[in-house]
């Protein structure tokens, strides 16, 4: 099973400028061969097939917590599409107008404004829907590990170019989040199959050898050291991470350390209603007037309980979030100790 959390995994930027064209491009990291759907699904399959789990208990809760995390990858990516095409369309004073949609007519991928409600779609860049047929899960450990080291590769290579290619804010955001996440991924799968194995793939191939720090998107999350953690994403289970994810970083030498609970999380931003694609429906105002009602009758309080990042203060009535306690820092290497000792 997934607990899932009303929160996404970093922080983006609110609505500003739409951009349609640069939406369609980021739905490759949706949709694509390498895109967040592909990861979520193979871990999630190869976790599901698992065999002998007991036996192999530290490889499995490997696989299965990363795909944890992948479910949330998949809605930060939607996020960042929905907010890039927030605002594409005119309200005309809350109605949808005859030619409402006239504007974006040959722009960006049309289905998202014809049969997405102006959100994101199982496609890639091209338009087309996300194939089943790029799950790969075959069973045999090694094979699978291997797989998964190749397919973080193309996806932090697909990333980048998304990131040299589109310049909306929410777009740099979170290309410059997946980057580091999709990092740690990368030499995860790369350190267990090491140590099934005695091959030490990060000599062989790019990995990461993308120059994140370089790029100040990034720079946030590894200053935080979130290129240096791998987040348990469940309250009782994949303890064995540990026993796989260790050791020295293969770029930067600094030492790898399992986070005993996932990320905190910031609350997502509450995007507005556009009602010329009925999204939610052409009079918002109805729904959420029948929606206070509802909530009226319930006994529940007469504003929303939920918790959203421009929303205001939290309704009476509603428990507020629960603090966790700060994640711990990773230790520093020797070689690290050394060199500040010098300094």
């Amino acid at each position: 099973m997934i607990r899932r959390i009303d929160r996404i995994a970093t922080t983006l930027p609110p609505p500003s400028d739409p951009d349609p064209e640069g939406a369609a491009a980021v739905q490759e990291l949706m949709g694509g061969r390498f895109g967040e759907m592909s990861t979520f699904m193979n871990y999630t399959f190869q976790s599901f097939n698992f065999r002998d789990r007991q036996g192999a208990r530290p490889f499995y809760d490997l696989i299965a917590n990363i795909a944890g995390e992948e479910f949330g990858h998949i809605e930060l990516v939607a996020a960042t599409i929905n907010t890039m095409l927030t605002g594409a369309s005119p309200t005309s004073n809350g109605r949808a107008p005859k030619t409402s949609l006239g504007p974006v007519k040959g722009v960006g991928n049309p289905h998202h404004f014809l049969a997405g409600g102006q959100g994101a779609l199982p496609q890639n860049s091209q338009g087309r829907p996300w194939n089943g047929d790029y799950v790969f899960s075959s069973g045999d450990l090694v094979e699978d590990l291997t797989h998964n080291f190749f397919l973080e590769t193309g996806a932090r290579n697909n990333k980048l170019k998304v990131y040299e290619m589109v310049d909306h804010p929410a777009a740099r955001a979170l290309t410059g989040y997946l980057l580091v996440r999709g990092g740690v991924h990368q030499v995860a799968y790369a350190r267990a199959l090491e140590r099934l194995t005695g091959a030490d793939l990060t000599k062989l191939f790019p990995s990461p050898r993308i120059p994140t720090e370089k790029l100040p998107e990034c720079r946030p999350h590894i200053e935080r050291g979130d290129h240096l953690r791998l987040y348990r994403f469940s309250p009782t289970d994949y303890l064995e991470l540990a026993a796989v994810f260790n050791g020295p970083h293969p770029e930067t030498g600094e030492e790898l350390v399992v986070i005993e609970e996932p990320p905190e999380g910031v609350p997502p931003n509450d995007l507005p209603a556009q009602p010329a694609v009925f999204a939610p429906d052409y009079a918002p105002e109805e729904i959420a007037e029948i929606a206070r009602k509802l909530r009226v009758k319930a006994g529940l309080p007469k504003e929303p309980t939920g918790e959203v990042a421009n929303g205001g203060a939290r309704s009476p009535g509603r428990a507020p979030s629960a603090k966790r306690a700060p994640a711990a820092k990773p230790r520093r290497t020797t070689r690290q100790k050394t060199a500040s000792a010098r300094r």
